[in-house]
Formats: C-alpha cells, sequence, structure tokens
C-alpha cells in the first residue's frame, strides 16, 4: 500500500547520485541532435561563455518565472546559430517543472537547479546550471504559539510565533510585538512578556501587513503556596508524566487558570508548557514550576524502559531479476503477494504456510516496469496491484480473482484518468457504501475513488485534489481508518478526509475534508541540503493511524551521493517519522518523532504497541509505542529490534534497502528492495531471573 517516492520507469538504487540520471537525460539530448558522432569527438564549440538571466533567479511559489540565456565567444560577442535547452535537474521536480524553452513553474518552496545546454551545430555542448529558488509568498498571517492567557503580577513568558505566506508555506520572519497596554503587559522585541500590574492586554505580533493577536488577562498576585502534582514518580526513560500545580492564596483558596514556567535538571528530555515530561536518561530528574516569584519542585526517577529484544529471521526469500516492491499478505495467513520494480512486470504469489520454506506458486505478468502496490479485499477474494511504466502508457491497476490464492488469475483493469501511472492503492470496505478502491495518481496528484463492488466492473465514482497549481501535487500515499481517509500529499503534508465517518459528511463519492498538516520540510531537512545540494528529494511519503495518533514518515534522498564512491553501501536515505496527536483532529499538532541514526524513514505497521519500519539502508527497525508518546523517541529507549537486511544472495550485494512490512500472526513480513523477502520474529522479552 506505500512505495518509494522514486516514480521513474527505472529506480536508480541509493547507491547512485540522482544527477547521474538527469546528466543521462542532457547527454541523450545532445547526441540526438549529432547524431552518428560522439559528443567528445566533437571540435570545441565557439561558446566561452553562457550568461543566464536572471542571474540569481528567485521566484514566488506557485508562480512561472522565464530563463533566457545568451551565448558570448571569447571577446565577448554574441555567437549566432546557438540552439538552447533547460533541462531540469536534481530530484526538486516533485516541487517544480521546467520547459525546454526555460519557462519554470515553481509549485512549492525550494530549489530547483536546471541545467542550461547550449549548441553549436557540430560542435561539443556548453553547459550552466543555475539554481531557481522558490520561496514563500508575502506574509498573509501570523500565528502566535500557545500561550498562558492568564497570568499573574511579576510573571514572565516568551511569546513565540510564524508568519505563513497564502499558501500556507512558512516564512522565516523576525516577528515584531506590541501590546496595547504596556503598563499591564510589556512585550520586548524577543517577544519576552512580563506581567506588570492587573488587567487585560492584547499582544499583536506582525510581520509586514499580516498579525495575529493574543489576549491576556494579568491579575494580582496573591499567591502563597504552589504545589507540584504528584510530587514523586517512579517511571522509565520515555514514560510521559502529566504535572499540574495547586495554587492557593493565603487562606487556603485554589486560584485557577494559572500556568507555570517549567524546567527540569539534570539530564536529557523535554517538558511542555502543559506539564507533560518525559526523560531520556535512566537518572533522577527534578522538575521545577515557577509561577511569578513562587517555585515549587517534583523529584521523577526513571529506570531504563529496556525495550531491546532478539529477532530471528525465520524464512528468506531472495529476488534477483528484479528489485522488490511491496509485500502483501492474504487474510489466511498462508499466502504473499509481492510486487517487482526497477523494470519488473511480475507480482508474485508464495506460499508462506511454512515461514521457515516459503515457496513460488504462480506469477502474474503484467505490461508495466513496476508492480509497486498489491493489496487484497478483506474478505480475500480479489486482490488490486498497481502499474506504472507501462509501454502503452496505460498504467492504472490490475485486479485479480483469488478463488485460489495461490493462483491469482486478472479477471480486469482500470486505467481511464490514470494512465501516468499509479503509485499506491487502498481497498476500503463500510458497510453502508460496499468496497472501493482508492488510488493515487500519478500525473495530476489527484485521489482517484473506484467502486468494485462488482469487482469485474469497476467504476470511478468520485475524484478528489487538494487547491493548488498542478505542478507540485504529488499524492503519495493512502491509508484509511474508520472512514477516514489519510492521504500523504508530499508538499502539503497530510490531508485528511471524511469518506464515511460522518464527521462532514463526506462518503466514497463526495470526501468531504476535514483537515491538513502542512510543514517546512526545506527547514527541517536543511542538512540534507548542505550535504548534497539544492534539489534534493523530501515530501510527505506515508502515514497511519493508531489510537489518537497519526505517524507520518518523510521520504528524503540527497541530491548527489558520495562523490567518488562506487558502490550501493555509499548511498543513504534520510527522513523523520513524525507523531501528530489527533485527539482534536481538525486541528492535527505534532508531539513526537522518530529518527534512526543512519538511513531513513518509510513504510510503516502498526500491530499492537509495536511499531515495525523499513527505515531503506538501515535496515528493519521495530519500536515501542506504548503510552503516551513525546519527544524523541529513539533516545528514550523504545527502539525494540534493528535488523540488517543486507544479504550476498541479493540483487544487490550486501546493501539494505528496505522498504516496509506486512505484520500477521507474530511474523513480520519485510519486504527489502535489493534483496527480497524477508520473514522475522521479534522474540518475547526474557523473563527476568530472580535469585
Amino acid at each position: 500500500m506505500h512505495g518509494p517516492e522514486l516514480k521513474l520507469a527505472t529506480k536508480l538504487p541509493l547507491s547512485l547520485p540522482i544527477m547521474i540520471l538527469f546528466s543521462a537525460i542532457v547527454l541523450a539530448a545532445l547526441q540526438a541532435q549529432t547524431p552518428g558522432q560522439q559528443t567528445s569527438q566533437l571540435p570545441p564549440s565557439p561558446i566561452a561563455k553562457l550568461v543566464v538571466t536572471p542571474a540569481k533567479p528567485t521566484m514566488v511559489a506557485r508562480d512561472t518565472l522565464r530563463l533566457s540565456a545568451q551565448a558570448l565567444d571569447a571577446s565577448g560577442k554574441p555567437v549566432d546559430n546557438v540552439r538552447f535547452r533547460y533541462i531540469q535537474s536534481g530530484g526538486a521536480r516533485f516541487e517544480g517543472k521546467v520547459d525546454t524553452t526555460g519557462l519554470v513553474q515553481s509549485g512549492s518552496t525550494g530549489t530547483i537547479p536546471v541545467t542550461v545546454v547550449a549548441l553549436v551545430p557540430g560542435t561539443r555542448p556548453v553547459t550552466e546550471v543555475v539554481e531557481v529558488k522558490m520561496l514563500p509568498g508575502p506574509a498573509a498571517s501570523v500565528v502566535i504559539d500557545a500561550a498562558p492567557a492568564k497570568l499573574v503580577v511579576g510573571q514572565q513568558i516568551v511569546l513565540t510565533g510564524t508568519a505563513f505566506s497564502a499558501a500556507g508555506d512558512q516564512r522565516a520572519d523576525k516577528l515584531n510585538w506590541k501590546s496595547s497596554a504596556p503598563n499591564v503587559a510589556r512585550v520586548g522585541s524577543d517577544g519576552r512578556l512580563t506581567a506588570l500590574a492587573a488587567g487585560k492586554a492584547t499582544i499583536t505580533s506582525t510581520s509586514g501587513a499580516a498579525s495575529g493577536t493574543l489576549a491576556v488577562n494579568v491579575v494580582a498576585n496573591t499567591i502563597a503556596s504552589v504545589e507540584i502534582t504528584p510530587s514523586t514518580v517512579a517511571a522509565r526513560t520515555g514514560d510521559v508524566v502529566h504535572f499540574s500545580i495547586n495554587v492557593k492564596d493565603a487562606q487556603g483558596r485554589k486560584i485557577d487558570g494559572l500556568t507555570p514556567s517549567w524546567t527540569f535538571s539534570p539530564g536529557q528530555g523535554m517538558i511542555e508548557q502543559d506539564g507533560a515530561f518525559v526523560g531520556y536518561e535512566a537518572r533522577p530528574y527534578t522538575v521545577v514550576a515557577t509561577v511569578g516569584n513562587r517555585v515549587s519542585q517534583a523529584t521523577v526517577s526513571l529506570t531504563h524502559r529496556d525495550a531491546r529484544r532478539q529477532a530471528t529471521v525465520v524464512g528468506r526469500l531472495p529476488r534477483m531479476r528484479f528489485s522488490t516492491e511491496e509485500v502483501w499478505i492474504h487474510p489466511d495467513g498462508k499466502h504473499v503477494y509481492l510486487g517487482s520494480g526497477g523494470g519488473g512486470d511480475v507480482m508474485y504469489a508464495i506460499d508462506v504456510s511454512n515461514p521457515a520454506a516459503p515457496v513460488v506458486t504462480d506469477s502474474v505478468v503484467a505490461n508495466t516496469r513496476r508492480v509497486n502496490d498489491v493489496m487484497t479485499t478483506p474478505d480475500g477474494k480479489f486482490l488490486v496491484f498497481t502499474r506504472e511504466g507501462a509501454s502503452d502508457r496505460k498504467n492504472g491497476i490490475v485486479i485479480c480473482s483469488l478463488e485460489d490464492p495461490a493462483h491469482p488469475k486478472p479477471i480486469a483493469e482500470f486505467t481511464d484518468g490514470v494512465t501516468g501511472g499509479v503509485h499506491s492503492s487502498f481497498i476500503y470496505r463500510q458497510e453502508k457504501y460496499g468496497t472501493h478502491i482508492y488510488l493515487t495518481n500519478d500525473g495530476t496528484g489527484a485521489l482517484h475513488i473506484l467502486d468494485i463492488n462488482d469487482p469485474y466492473h469497476p467504476k470511478e465514482v468520485a475524484q478528489w485534489k487538494i487547491e493548488r497549481p498542478d505542478a507540485g501535487r504529488t499524492l503519495h500515499d493512502i491509508d484509511v481508518q474508520d472512514g477516514l481517509l489519510y492521504a500523504s500529499y508530499w508538499n502539503d503534508g497530510l490531508v485528511i478526509l471524511d469518506i464515511g465517518n460522518g464527521m462532514k459528511g463526506g462518503s466514497p463519492s463526495n470526501p468531504k475534508l476535514v483537515s491538513q498538516y502542512k510543514y517546512d520540510l526545506n527547514d527541517l531537512y536543511r542538512q540534507v541540503e548542505l550535504t548534497g545540494g539544492p534539489g534534493f528529494i523530501r515530501g510527505t511519503h506515508t502515514a497511519w493511524r493508531h489510537k489518537n495518533y497519526v505517524f507520518i514518515a518523510d521520504e528524503v534522498f540527497p541530491a548527489s551521493g558520495v562523490k567518488g564512491a562506487k558502490d550501493a553501501s555509499a548511498g543513504r536515505a534520510y527522513g523523520r517519522l513524525q507523531v501528530l496527536d489527533v485527539t482534536n483532529i481538525e486541528k492535527p499538532r505534532p508531539v513526537a518523532f522518530y529518527e534512526p541514526e543512519y538511513g531513513g524513514v518509510h513504510n510503516v505497521w502498526v500491530a499492537g504497541d509495536t511499531l515495525y519500519m523499513g527505515a531503506y539502508n538501515a535496515g528493519f527497525r521495530a519500536f515501542d509505542i506504548s503510552g503516551d508518546l513525546r519527544g524523541d523517541l529513539r533516545a528514550q529507549e523504545r527502539e525494540m529490534v534493528h535488523v540488517h537486511t543486507g544479504d550476498m544472495d541479493g540483487k544487490v550485494q550486501n546493501s539494505p534497502d528496505t522498504w516496509g512490512v506486512v505484520v500477521k500472526n507474530g511474523l513480520a513480513y519485510v519486504n527489502d528492495n535489493a534483496n527480497g523477502l524477508w520473514i522475522i520474529r521479534i522474540e518475547p522479552k526474557k523473563p527476568d531471573v530472580v535469585p
């Protein structure tokens, strides 16, 4: 149901810099203009210099820009008979588009490297690379972060906020702060707010013409005592402890509505404004609450979480002919279906009734270069797989009958409107509406919804797409639970739709927007750009709802690999798993995150209190997600298992490229792009031995 964002007919191994692909495109284009002769054999070009206008191009995201070039000889004079071509480079093809005439269409913030090729017939080509920076539009709104609305005289807090463009792009503006009643509440240029006297004030934060406000009520400081509850806590690393305060005046009367400033020491961890504390180290901590001139302390003693488990590789099925794409398990738990990529035209059916000895029982060959996604209907009677890279450019999906789960039989296709390719799909049944397939469209970034209550005759009932220019719209993956669809919309973050839950009156034929969580991918992964240059790949890749959380995984690759490296082991992915609290689903908020120390995050699966993950070149991971989640999950010792899925018998020797995992009957079926299928069991915790 999920898959990598490299939506190419042939996926490059991680070891190869992405720029190599675009260099090959440039070379092919040039050789087409000089048939029969190698470029290196041509005489030098009379062009000594290319002048590209504008020289340092910048543009507002969602706008257009025209690049132009002039070719000069060694004396600075224009060269005649020059043909120019503009070729988009790097992974920023998901953020915008560049045509061969130099028209840049920006869909999102970021940087697009553009190679300008100048060719005088019969001579060597000359190239110049310019970086087009796509910036947020002017500030249209300012959002002040959550802050206490009630303060006592003498209390200080630091206000923070963010400016956004009309398109919802985050800006890095320094905000200006002003108080309507500085004698009541004074605010400095750094956002530090000091409560001076009883009364009311409105704090305004501005960026250009945009502003946001915060109402503040200052009350007299009659505090006689502050007490933290609980005062003493014993817990484990990663456990979230919820502190609160009990404030009283001299007469012992409770004063409600006050929020303290929270601090802790020593050690690593975090504490939030609502009093939620989580520690990362097994040690004692002191938690301090300050309200005005009153201070109270609590003690926390943390022991190790001891989440680590042993792992056993139960079975293996290496794949050599093509790379391995998605895996899915039949509801009977005895049959697995495996896609192929890198030119792959086959979906395998595999008998895993003996997990130690998986056996291919059949395969379905289709007109495609990639079977990325595979999923069965809930009753196990039918199967759907996606197609990308078909030779006739009719991609879409294939529906198979599973009368015999070991031998899938194609019964129908659907290509109308999705011939550009379907990367991911999700099958979901609702008692009221029956069974539908939810598809991504590689060409338009739209969501397509198909009725397959008659699987032999699928029919489209709806389309939905986020409002934005076509450039930069990419729908990558879909998860559906409880009538809510969680769409991973790449540049536009997580989008939640009602497709039958009822909260917004939505249905499969009439999806309704519930909420969106958009964040600054460029800022979050700025270290990746510094490592591999501009035009890197980054986006919201996949999502999974679990309890009151949604886990969203970002897919991130540098624009270029390690210079001079010769094999796959030098390539790597990046990325972060973000944890969103959707207790208020109309306002998702980030509360925790996970990043492997090496590698990326790709597809995830949650079973019980364990999250399983394919982490690309970081192999297979699993970690404990029990209880409340806040802060850095890896630092809290929540990681349970790591298996390096490199294999000398794989398509790429001894180099893990783990995509994801599906869990059934206590076994994790792990699909590795370079090494086929792994079947892994996480062993239970050994009982403590009491001497």
